[in-house]
């Protein structure tokens, strides 16, 4: 019997051992910018974030409050933006958060020494024209719209 117990220690071993490296390697590939990651498809968007129905951008900017834990106390003091930008550059990530009851729009970008910290910056009002654009988007009138 004792040796039937250390088998199934092993197995229920190398079963949690497989699930973890399964987790990590799907989390390395969202982020990876791999064509059809989460954040190759993310990239130079506008992305409206809706819990009900969960949209893209609010499932991004969950994965990205998992990654960056300064996200996710800014989200939960200021609250969670109708729109979230992203982009990268010199091998930086920005963000845009955009509040439009608020019309208010916040930037934040990583630190390069510290990975997996951010710089905010803001608010900036948010214009006419870029409030048109946004609603549009949220009523679906314009197409995907792309940073320029």
């Amino acid at each position: 019997m004792e040796r039937f117990g250390m088998a199934w220690d092993r197995m229920t071993g190398c079963a949690l051992a497989l699930a973890l490296v399964a987790q990590v390697s799907c989390t390395s590939f969202e982020e990876s910018g791999l064509p059809g990651s989460a954040s190759s498809i993310a990239r130079n968007q506008i992305m409206m974030v809706s819990a009900e129905p969960e949209s893209f951008g609010h499932y991004r900017l969950t994965s990205l409050m998992r990654i960056y834990p300064d996200l996710a106390v800014f989200a939960e003091k200021r609250g969670t933006p109708e729109f979230l930008a992203e982009t990268t550059s010199s091998r930086q990530h920005y963000f845009i958060l955009y509040y439009l009851k608020d019309r208010q729009a916040f930037a934040a970008r990583t630190r390069p020494p510290k990975r997996h910290r951010l710089e905010f910056a803001g608010p900036y009002p948010i214009t006419d024209k870029e409030k048109r654009i946004l609603q549009d988007l949220r009523t679906k009138k314009a197409p995907r719209s792309r940073i320029q």
